[in-house]
């Protein structure tokens, strides 16, 4: 796959050892390796977009229509091609959603910005009309396409999860994981020091569990751990718990490596053998001591001392992994302590650095035990439980649910959302249209370019649902067009959320039939994918080094 970005121009030889391409041949290259990048994942897109098989080189195979992971997978080598892919990773961390169409967009911008070049159009000239139109795009998603949630209740954000999953493989379940994403993320709710709310998607955990099908997985308020209690002994249900969570082992204490101990006397070695196995012995009194009584390790914890746990009612979990074990600090108010050691050189065990919450539990999940914390004082947690038949459908169903919680998430944050199914695009070419007209200078024709470029969203839709694109978006342009003339009171300014219907091959009224977007999320887009354009069409000369070649080793025939 990586082959189709190479260069290899060796025309003008540099005296520093290397090759350099100036001009439009750069340029031309740039825009090749963006549009290959765009072809890959462009037929991914929409609800019924296809997926891609990707096979890395230890024979790993990973099946995916998400843009972001696709991206991730290829070995791009051009400097170009690796913009875009940093900009489809940058999109799936800020947004979650629209991995695929920032890339799309910004390779269609880099065309069309191209042609502009070629009729000799300034680079300069373009990359002004791009700022300016995507500055007033933004502009106009804000005040006229905008949607506030309040308004539309519950249900809008349900279709907006619905929306991010109709196109992935979680879309054939209905609204079943749309309402799972909604009442996870709702359960987590906080607030930051300015009083706004705030959706940690870091606080729902997935677990992955194979056997049953899709539809029997399952939600609940709490955080899961993939860990049982150490041992049989320990009681299954803990109320009030208070929880230490420690990054070191409760095992026999040995020297470190190359330390020594000379014993004169035989009788001795007994007596430092015992003083090994105190030594950790108080560390695991000091923890009781303290109050603690449920202990989660990042490491181990020997049976001597698990069985000093159980007899005085604690609870212990080893093996969590580090990720886990700061969640679980963050949400119960505890520190991840990786010493007992204090400043006066002595061990001992703050009360402060533990954490506390209303139960911890042990719960059999399929054939695994499960060990469960409800009621976290710090920050609320959930947890979610997918069940698939295998491990590619799994890790399809955790990419796609993350797609949609953090499509919530940032409904909720910002209260607002669009009409997806390209209204957005079809009515921000009609607009930027008509807006470069009002301007009479050469950045007429960039803008005019840029509105163009939006409508390969509503166009590739069309086409991945094997429909006629041009009567479709001849239609849509039409609707959109009389909405933006109509005043705010008649009828036809409703026209302005229709939308494409992919699966009957028509438009409708994108707002009622459910078809929501994060206004974040193009807003993002287009700065994104125009910014990232924007860096590319800056290169006018393209300086790459030779490797240094290693001296011949005389020896190296014998």
């Amino acid at each position: 796959m990586s082959g189709i970005f190479e260069t290899g121009n060796q025309d003008s030889a540099l005296t520093i050892g290397g090759t350099r391409i100036s001009g439009q041949e750069v340029r031309s290259q740039n825009v090749m390796a963006a549009l290959s990048i765009s072809n890959v994942i462009k037929t991914s897109l929409g609800p019924v977009g296809l997926d891609k098989m990707l096979v890395d080189d230890v024979g790993d195979v990973t099946i995916s229509n998400d843009g972001a992971t696709i991206l991730k997978l290829l070995e791009v080598e051009h400097p170009a091609g690796k913009i875009l892919v940093n900009l489809a990773q940058q999109q799936d961390t800020e947004v979650g959603d629209g991995t695929t169409s920032v890339v799309i967009i910004a390779a269609e911008l880099l065309r069309r910005a191209n042609e502009l070049i070629k009729d000799h159009i300034h680079p300069a000239t373009v990359i002004a009309g791009y700022r300016l139109a995507c500055k007033e795009a933004c502009k106009f998603i804000a005040d006229q396409m905008a949607l506030k949630v309040d308004k539309l209740g519950n249900e809008a954000l349900v279709n907006v999860a619905m929306t991010t999953i109709s196109s992935k493989i979680l879309g054939a379940y209905g609204t079943f994981f749309a309402e799972m994403a909604v009442d996870a993320l709702k359960a987590i709710k906080t607030t930051d020091y300015r009083g706004k709310p705030r959706y940690p998607v870091g606080a729902v955990n997935v677990l992955k569990v194979r056997g049953a099908s899709a539809r029997e997985s399952s939600y609940f308020t709490g955080y899961a751990l993939y860990r049982p209690f150490t041992s049989q002994a320990m009681k299954r249900t803990l109320k009030n718990p208070k929880i230490a969570v420690i990054d070191f082992d409760i095992t026999k204490t040995r020297m470190k490596m190359g330390v020594n101990v000379v014993i004169d006397n035989p009788e001795n070695l007994e007596a430092i053998r015992k003083r090994e196995a105190d030594i950790s012995a108080e560390r695991a009194r000091m923890l009781l001591d303290a109050g603690v009584t449920a202990l989660f390790s990042t490491r181990g914890v020997d049976d001597v001392y698990v069985k000093m746990f159980a007899e005085a009612g604690a609870v212990t979990v080893t093996r969590v992994p580090k990720e886990d074990a700061r969640r679980i600090a963050k949400g119960t108010g505890a520190s991840l302590l990786t010493t007992l050691a204090n400043l006066d050189g002595d061990e001992s065990v703050d009360p402060a650095t533990l954490g506390s919450a209303e139960l911890v539990e042990q719960v059999r999940l399929a054939d695994d035990d499960v060990v469960v914390i409800r009621g976290a004082s710090e920050q609320r947690a959930s947890t979610v439980i997918l069940r698939g038949p295998n491990d590619y459908m799994l890790e399809e169903m955790e990419r796609s649910f993350h797609d949609s919680l953090c499509a919530v998430k940032r409904v909720l944050e910002s209260g607002s959302c669009v009409p997806g199914g390209g209204a957005v695009e079809t009515a921000l070419d009609i607009y930027l249209e008509s807006f470069a007209t009002t301007l009479g200078s050469r950045e007429q024709l960039a803008i005019v370019e840029f509105a163009n470029a939006l409508l390969s969203i509503p166009k590739q839709l069309s086409v991945n649902a094997a429909k006629d694109s041009i009567e479709l978006i001849s239609k849509l342009r039409a609707y959109h067009a009389a909405a933006q003339k109509a005043s705010a009171d008649s009828p036809r300014s409703q026209l302005k959320s229709y939308g494409l219907d992919l699966h009957n091959g028509k438009l409708c009224d994108n707002v009622k039939a459910g078809v929501l977007e994060p206004a974040m999320s193009k807003i993002k887009m287009l700065k994104s994918a125009t910014e990232a354009a924007i860096n590319i069409l800056r290169i006018d000369d393209m300086i790459k080094l030779l490797p240094e070649q290693q001296p011949e080793d005389p020896h190296a025939h014998m």
